[in-house]
This record gives structure tokens, C-alpha cells and sequence, in this order.
């Protein structure tokens, strides 16, 4: 998974004394939600750990722990996502935002930020009832009332209208605002005219709201999150009569499942790989072990890849810490950077699999399959992708001149094992401990952040490679990059529940089941709607969306879950890093430093590898189930 920024509210100098005012409260009003949401993600780290450590080593559990772990997860997944709507780090389509001049593009972030101001101010009284009414639950364990963990959505939602606000007051000149207004409210008031229309079409008008509504918002740069907010609340006030309160309380219940819990503990544990020098010993020992032969180092980065990968939680910064290692070296080989781009962004999508990716423990908990299973089920998938990208490699390296390279000694490759071993363990240790089943997700990635800290701080005595004033920076990207992933689920499942009882669900069950050619014409029919929707929602909120409705189809023809997961998550992967519209390849581009009309020739040859390899995994459902008990 990418982020694609919009520039922060404080990027360019207010106009006016109002918008200066604006712009300074909420400049502070962020540096305190980030120190607090910094403060959590240690905080919630540490309250797992706590348990994890009474649970297995001390066989006295904290009956407590998880209750406010979760307690604590719902007011970071809030402030994160805030966080993320100031920084610009909400994922968002900018493809064709991008392509217009510097006049229209900052009329569309006015326009994105009023819809977003819009959309908040319409949760915010159903918020605040939401909060009250869980007020008179008490939990069992703390015996504390609910509603201090609601609470975090009207803080959230507030705190979200002034970021807003406070963008679109920097940004935008007092004409663009009316103009944005204008349109914004013509377009209202077209809606709540036609609504004698609307409800006369039936399930019909879910296309107006659901394809038409959302296609506009995510072609015109507005945050997808924030699309699938307002369309589910279009189409509730105008075509239903359910109260407001039920797009909250689905978000809540989007956001407070257990599973994932792990979402922010992963993002943390890949930006600890990346500081405490641990990814960089992997590539040194891998780099001793092939550098010398053609095309080595390409086999390096889809190796470093297959192991680093899905920690993050973020595609970005897996790329981010495998190339600026890589590339100098593969440049002075003779290797071309657009090439190079090609590869990694191709190396990102075949590795959406790989446990412990956050796609994974997403599909997990919104579509009721088991993470164990799927954390088996994805292993296999991925080493058929690897070895398709590889046998590309190979073809386009017989063209390429033999390194002038020495081959590594036998002690330079036992120095650099020995000092890649640590690094070596973690991904195992995450990987086999839950899929033996000893620890839950969220426990293993509690284990591995510890285990990683601990390690780090053992390198840097000997190394002096630390940098500290990185740890907060970090802690609040981890907030950062969280509140945008958990804010797009629980939207996403408040939208999935209208479309569920608009009856639209069972009708697709029962379309989906006639297909020609059964339960593999179904899986060629879901590679083409996922490779889509991968490249123009990205894959977290294209799963959460679309999971829950075509999981029970595939179950009805008799596709093992695990099996289709796989097939999703890899076709969500081609279309995620597949030019012109995926995200992934673009962020591949920008960490490159290469243009993308120069790689965009150079990547489809490993495209293509991954659709053949994704063929393979759809028409032989062994290779995701086969190791299944």
C-alpha cells in the first residue's frame, strides 16, 4: 500500500489575518495530537507487551489488557487519521489531479477540502449521541463506561473539521471557496430534487451514489476515505430514512475489531527494520552471496523485497528501504535506472502476500477468514510470483555485461551472515510463530517490535548507527500512516453495511453465482475487477469495500477462502503498481528518481509475468491451500 500526499494546510503562507489565525491554531492544535498520538502508539505498545509477557512467561493473563488496548486503538486510529488529513497523507487518486494546471489543482483540494468539512459536520452530532449512549455501558474488565473509548470519534471529527478547515483557508483564495460552494451545492441540491427519482429507480440508485457519486469524488482528488463517507451519507439521507448514528456506529465497529490491533504495531515494527540498520544487513549478506553474477543485484532486491516486505504496513517504505541501498551499485554495473524502477515496482506488487502484510490481516478481519491460514496461504503465491519476476530478470540480463565483481570470499559471506542473522530471524520468527498458531498477529508483532529495539540497541553500542531524534518523527508517521489505513476500513464497512441493506448484496450473490464457467469463471471475472479497482482505490479500501460481498459468492461455488483471498490480493497487486492510474507505481518512480514516461514501457514485461503467475494461483488452488491442516 501508497500514500499519495496533498500539500500540508501550512505549505504556503495564509492571505488574509483570518486564515493566518486558522492556520496558527491548528499548527498548534497538531503538534499536540501528534505528541499525543506519538505517546499512544508507545503506550499501546507497551500494553501489549505487558500482556503478551504475563500471558506466556509469567501464565498469569491481564484480564485487562486487551479492554484498554483497544480502549487506547480507537483514539489513535483517530488522531492518526487527523494527523493524516493535516499532512496530506490520506490515500487519494492524482493521477488525472495531476495532470491539470496549478489553477485547477488547488481548486480541487478547496473542493476536497469542503466535502471533507461537510462530511465531518455531519457526524459530529450522531458522534457525540454515539458516545453518550455507550456512556451507560461498563466494561467488564476496568468497569470503566464505553463511551470514553467513543469519544474518540466526535474528538476525531472535530479536530478533523478545523485541519480542513484550516487547509482550505491556507490554500485557496476567497473566490475559489465560493466557487467550490457553488458547485458543491448545486450538486446537493440536484440530488434532493431528484429524490422523488431516485427512490421511483430503486436499487438502481445505488449507481448514482455508489459508482457516479464516488467516481467523481476519487477522479477529483478527494481523499478515498472521505468519498465513501460521503456517498454512504448521501445515500442514506436521501433514499433511506435510517438515522445518521448508523454510519458512526459501523465506523466504530470498522475500527475497533482486535486483529487489528496490529495495524499501527506492524507500521512501527517496519520503520524500526529501517533505523536500526537490520534491512541493511540483509541486503549486505544477499549482495556478498549474488553480486557477482549477471544481473545479481536484481535478484538481491527481489529477495530483500520477499523479506522485508508487509512488515511496514506500506509499500512506500518497503521500496524506500531496499532501493537507496541497492541502486548506486546497480547503476555503476551498468544497470538503467528506469529498468531498476521497473523491477521494484513490479517486486512490490508480487509481494502483497507475503505475511505479515497488512492486506492479509485486513482481509482477515473484514471477511472472516482465519489470519493463520491465510498467513500459510500467502507464502506460496508470492514464491510464484518471485520466480516469474526472476525468470524476467534472467532474459533481460543475458544482455547486460558480467559485473566486474570478484566473488565474495567464504569470510566475507560468513562476516555478513553473522551480522544478518538477527535480521534474518525476525521475518521467521513473525511468520512461523503464527502460523504454528502460538501467538495471535497483534502478539507477534508486540514480540518483534520488542525483539527489534532490543536488537537495535545491541548494534548501535557496537556501531553508533542510531540516530534518536528519528524515534519521534517515527512514532507519529506510524499514528500517521495507521489513522489513514483503519480510517478507509471502518468508512468502507459503514458503506458495505448500506449496500447490504439496500438488498444489493444478496442480489450480486445470486448474479455472480450464474456466471459462465463456474467457480473459475468467477475467479477470471474477480481478477479483472480487482486489477481495476487495485489501480483506482488501492488495495485496503478496494478489499474492505468489495471482500464482504464476494467472499460469500466464492464460498457458495466452492473456492476455499484462502485460495480466493490470494487470487484478490494479487490481481489488488498488479493493479496497484500497473500504470497509468496505480499508485504503487508511481511511488516506485519518486523513490527512483526516474520519470515515469521512461519506465512505463519497461515495466510491462514484469506485469505480464505476474498476470501469468496469478493465472497459475487461480487454476491451481494447491499452491494457496496446499499446506493447510
Amino acid at each position: 500500500m501508497t500514500e499519495a500526499r496533498m500539500h500540508p494546510a501550512s505549505a504556503s503562507a495564509p492571505a488574509n489575518p483570518l486564515a493566518r489565525l486558522l492556520a496558527g491554531v491548528n499548527r498548534n492544535v497538531m503538534h499536540v495530537v501528534a505528541a499525543v498520538a506519538a505517546t499512544l502508539v508507545v503506550v499501546e505498545t507497551g500494553v501489549l507487551l505487558a500482556g503478551v509477557i504475563y500471558r506466556y512467561a509469567l501464565h498469569d493473563p491481564l484480564i485487562w489488557s486487551d479492554e484498554l488496548a483497544s480502549t487506547l486503538f480507537i483514539w489513535l486510529s483517530m488522531l492518526g487519521a487527523v494527523l493524516a488529513l493535516d499532512r496530506g497523507e490520506h490515500m487519494r487518486l492524482t493521477a488525472i489531479v495531476n495532470k491539470l494546471s496549478d489553477k485547477w489543482r488547488v481548486w480541487l483540494e478547496t473542493v476536497a477540502a469542503l466535502i471533507v468539512c461537510i462530511f465531518v459536520l455531519m457526524i459530529i452530532h450522531p458522534a457525540v449521541d454515539h458516545a453518550s449512549e455507550q456512556m451507560a455501558i461498563t466494561t467488564p474488565a476496568l468497569e470503566i463506561p464505553d463511551g470514553l473509548r467513543a469519544a474518540a470519534l466526535p474528538v476525531g471529527a472535530i479536530l478533523m473539521f478545523l485541519a480542513a478547515i484550516a487547509r482550505m483557508a491556507s490554500r485557496s483564495s476567497v473566490k475559489q471557496v465560493l466557487s467550490a460552494v457553488a458547485v458543491v451545492a448545486v450538486i446537493g441540491a440536484v440530488l434532493w430534487i431528484s429524490k422523488p427519482a431516485l427512490l421511483a429507480m430503486g436499487n438502481y440508485n445505488l449507481i448514482v451514489f455508489f459508482v457516479l457519486l464516488i467516481g467523481v469524488c476519487v477522479a477529483g482528488g478527494i481523499p478515498i476515505a472521505f468519498a465513501f463517507g460521503t456517498a454512504t451519507m448521501a445515500y442514506l439521507t436521501i433514499a433511506t430514512g435510517a438515522p445518521m448514528m448508523i454510519v458512526v456506529s459501523r465506523m466504530d465497529e470498522g475500527m475497533s475489531s482486535l486483529i487489528l490491533l496490529s495495524v499501527p504495531l506492524f507500521v512501527l515494527l517496519g520503520s524500526l527494520l529501517e533505523i536500526s540498520g537490520l534491512a541493511r544487513t540483509l541486503i549486505d549478506f544477499m549482495a556478498a552471496l549474488l553480486g557477482h553474477v549477471r544481473g545479481g543485484l536484481q535478484y538481491v532486491l527481489l529477495g530483500a523485497m520477499f523479506l522485508v516486505s508487509g512488515i511496514s504496513g506500506s509499500k512506500a517504505a518497503d521500496m524506500a528501504a531496499i532501493a537507496p541501498a541497492l541502486f548506486p551499485e546497480m547503476k555503476k554495473r551498468g544497470s538503467k535506472p528506469e529498468e531498476l524502477v521497473a523491477l521494484l515496482s513490479s517486486s512490490g506488487a508480487m509481494t502483497e502476500t507475503i505475511p505479515p502484510s497488512l492486506v492479509l490481516i485486513t482481509i482477515g478481519a473484514v471477511c472472516s477468514v482465519s489470519i493463520t491460514a491465510l498467513f500459510i496461504g500467502g507464502l506460496m503465491p508470492a514464491v510464484i510470483a518471485t520466480i516469474a519476476i526472476g525468470i524476467v530478470c534472467w532474459f533481460r540480463a543475458r544482455r547486460e555485461p558480467m559485473p566486474d565483481v570478484k566473488r565474495a570470499s567464504i569470510g566475507v559471506i560468513g562476516k555478513t551472515l553473522i551480522a544478518a542473522i538477527p535480521a534474518l530471524a525476525l521475518p521467521m520468527l513473525i511468520r512461523v510463530a503464527v502460523i504454528e498458531g502460538v501467538a495471535t498477529a497483534t502478539e507477534v508483532a508486540t514480540i518483534g517490535v520488542a525483539y527489534t529495539i532490543v536488537v537495535g540497541l545491541v548494534m548501535h553500542a557496537f556501531l553508533k548507527h542510531l540516530d534518536f531524534k528519528r524515534i519521534y518523527p517515527m512514532l507519529v508517521e506510524a499514528a500517521t500512516l495507521s489513522g489513514a489505513i483503519l480510517l478507509i476500513i471502518g468508512m468502507a464497512t459503514s458503506m458495505a453495511w448500506a449496500l447490504t441493506q439496500s438488498g444489493f448484496s444478496a442480489k450480486l450473490v445470486s448474479l455472480m453465482q450464474g456466471v459462465p464457467g463456474g467457480g473459475l469463471g468467477f475467479l477470471l471475472i474477480t481478477i479483472v475487477i480487482f486489477i481495476v479497482l487495485g489501480s483506482i482505490l488501492e488495495g485496503i479500501p478496494a478489499i474492505v469495500l468489495f471482500g464482504p460481498l464476494l467472499f460469500p459468492v466464492a464460498r457458495s461455488l466452492g473456492i476455499h477462502d484462502v485460495h480466493y483471498a490470494m487470487v484478490v490480493i494479487l490481481a489488488m497487486g498488479i493493479g496497484l503498481f500497473a500504470p497509468p492510474f496505480g499508485v504503487g507505481f508511481y511511488a516506485a518512480c519518486a523513490i527512483g528518481k526516474v520519470s515515469p514516461d521512461k519506465v512505463f514501457n519497461r515495466v510491462w514485461g514484469y506485469l505480464a509475468a505476474l498476470v501469468v503467475a496469478l493465472l497459475v494461483v487461480a487454476a491451481v488452488p494447491w499452491i494457496s491451500i496446499g499446506f493447510l491442516t
